[in-house]
């Protein structure tokens, strides 16, 4: 009688620690199309002359910065990517609140769930310190 054993396929695959996951690239490509478009906004005077137009275009630099951190797995890209996702989702839960248009409440659920994928243990682990 052979004692009962476990299952050689599965204690041989290896455990993968590094690498970019499918919504980590998925993610980085929306926002570096998001971030693009309100760069090219406000470089055009869209959101005004003023302060707004060189904040936002300062912060959707910051976010292209991230999002090319978080694409090499560096902590720091990862946080700033995170927080970019937060920050979105919560200027377009404000903006649905006083235009009433829907494009922006779909856009914040969906940076919203951005956001509750990238704060998963999953894809923590896989950056790098």
């Amino acid at each position: 009688m052979i004692p009962d054993t476990p299952d050689s396929s599965e204690s041989s695959k290896p455990i993968v620690t590094g690498g970019i996951l499918p919504g980590m690239a998925a993610i980085s490509m929306f926002l570096l199309l998001v971030t693009m478009l309100n760069a090219f906004a406000a470089l055009r005077g869209i959101f005004g002359a003023g302060p707004a137009k060189y904040g936002i275009f300062s912060a959707c630099s910051l976010l292209v910065i991230g999002v090319f951190g978080f694409l090499r797995l560096h902590r720091w890209g990862w946080a700033l990517v995170t927080a970019g996702c937060l920050v979105m989702s919560i200027g377009d839960i404000y903006l649905y609140g006083h235009n009433h248009v829907a494009f922006f409440i779909v856009r914040a659920l969906l940076e919203l769930c951005f956001f509750l994928y990238l704060v998963r243990p999953q894809v923590r682990e896989r950056l790098r310190r």
